[in-house]
């Protein structure tokens, strides 16, 4: 098989780490992968942070959803979405005295940008996860990054328009570690040709049949099927609302009129 092909089809999440640091080596080969990624315009709309100091690897293992594994983790990379260097770059070559001069609407940030930029982030992120990957090196996404901005901000000095869209834990596999997979949808209820096509609730049972063969009525939560669960364990989760929150923060800024 194509070796990209089989690291892509054997990659899984990773939370349990050999405690060797990452080489420089393959700490470069990452990153140089991460920024070969595709990216819109070419204008590369997003900011790598290397965590290496372990007091804010702690600090993180808190904030994001209180996960103890994220201190533990040999390498700690957040990736965020950034017009903060474009935006700068136009104050700096006076594009509002231009715009004003040409009668061009001069607009700041808005909420389309933080979304190219965060593609862009996502998109340099998995180049990282699948070179690390084909390094030995696994890794474990963690959206809470999101949460938490004000203190996530204040942490790491960002400015207005730097948001954290996803951050990387990475480490070596450990000696004899055996991988688990697990399963995905079915293709005819992800792919659909030319259009969009809404499921009916038969292809929905069939699409979720393997998940709620699982389900256990016997549950904290007095979930009456795995809909239900599922929505309180994740969707209305205290988590998810803080994470909503965060995210409404966030877009206070990115408006497009600037902070008032």
């Amino acid at each position: 098989m194509n070796r990209v092909i089989e690291t892509l089809q054997q990659r899984t999440s990773l939370r349990k780490y050999d405690p060797r640091p990452i080489s420089d080596e393959h700490l470069e080969i990452i990153l140089h992968c991460a920024m070969r990624a595709p990216t819109a315009g070419n204008m590369m709309l997003y900011s790598v942070i290397i965590v290496e100091d372990q007091e804010k690897k702690e600090i993180l293992s808190r904030t994001c959803d209180n996960q103890p594994f994220i201190a533990r983790a040999p390498l700690v990379l957040i990736f965020a979405a950034d017009y903060q260097k474009w935006f700068d770059y136009y104050r700096a070559g006076k594009v509002e005295d231009f715009c004003r001069r040409e009668k061009i609407p001069f607009a700041y940030p808005s909420e389309a940008n933080l979304l190219l930029a965060a593609c862009d982030a996502l998109v340099a992120a998995q180049n990282a996860v699948i070179a690390a990957e084909s390094l030995g090196i696994g890794s474990c996404y963690i959206g809470d990054i999101m949460e938490r901005y004000e203190e996530h901000k204040e942490l790491f000095h960002l400015p207005d328009f730097v948001f954290p869209v996803a951050m990387l834990c990475m480490g070596y596999y450990q000696e004899g570690y055996k991988k688990s997979f697990r399963s995905r949808f079915a293709k005819e209820f992800v792919v659909f040709r030319d259009s969009y096509r809404r499921l009916s609730e038969e292809e929905l049972k069939d699409m979720f049949s393997s998940l709620e063969q699982n389900f256990n009525r016997d549950n904290p939560y007095r979930a009456e099927n795995y809909a239900q669960l599922h929505y309180a364990i994740k969707t209305g989760a205290p988590f998810a609302r803080e994470m909503a929150r965060s995210v409404r923060e966030a877009l206070k800024i990115w408006n497009g009129k600037g902070v008032d």
